[in-house]
């Protein structure tokens, strides 16, 4: 079976911040599919009985220690880590960009750190989403656990939006399809 994880902090203070966005992807699966959220130790979860099952994740750790509440629940469920897909905020990526790959490395994302090293394994698919770094001089740490600008809020709504249809895909189909649909920019708007 199946799991889509999106990774954030657990608490309101955190709700609808650049680092939050895996959240906001799963609770648009959610809201897509009437799906039920129930706790379970250190998640949330629910379950689409849909005509491929599925569950989708949020670990209510904090983010550097994801990979506890990832690894435990996996282990439980006996999913191996080719069925899991981590989505996850990136600077590194222009606001609005996807980037699904079928393993490799964490990067700098202390979420994705923890997630291999309590799996034992890099090779899991993941999905960064691109926040963009914001101003240079501004705190990293202080930016990713801002919200989003009302004049990003449009390029936030359409990437959230193609991230909940890239996680339902990964569902069905074979993640390398998921790269091909998913990983080139999006075409915009014809210029004359």
């Amino acid at each position: 079976m199946k799991v889509i994880v999106g990774l954030g902090n657990p608490g309101r203070e955190y709700a609808d911040t650049r680092h939050n966005i895996g959240f906001t992807v799963a609770d648009v699966i959610g809201e897509r599919l009437g799906l039920q959220w129930r706790k379970d130790d250190d998640v949330l979860f629910a379950k689409s009985f849909g005509e491929t099952p599925f569950l989708v994740v949020k670990p209510q750790t904090f983010m550097n220690r994801s990979g506890y509440a990832v690894s435990r629940f996996a282990g439980y469920h006996h999913v191996d880590p080719g069925e899991l897909l981590v989505v996850v905020d990136d600077v590194d990526l222009p606001l609005g960009r996807i980037r699904v790959r079928a393993g490799g490395s964490a990067g700098t994302h202390n979420g994705l750190k923890s997630v291999v090293e309590q799996l034992g394994t890099r090779e899991f698919p993941r999905m960064r989403l691109g926040v963009g770094r914001g101003d240079a001089r501004r705190d990293l740490a202080d930016y990713v656990l801002a919200r989003f600008d009302a004049a990003e809020q449009a390029d936030v709504d359409a990437l959230i939006t193609r991230a909940a249809d890239a996680a339902q895909m990964f569902v069905a189909e074979d993640i390398r399809k998921v790269m091909n649909t998913y990983n080139p920019e999006p075409a915009g708007p014809d210029v004359e």
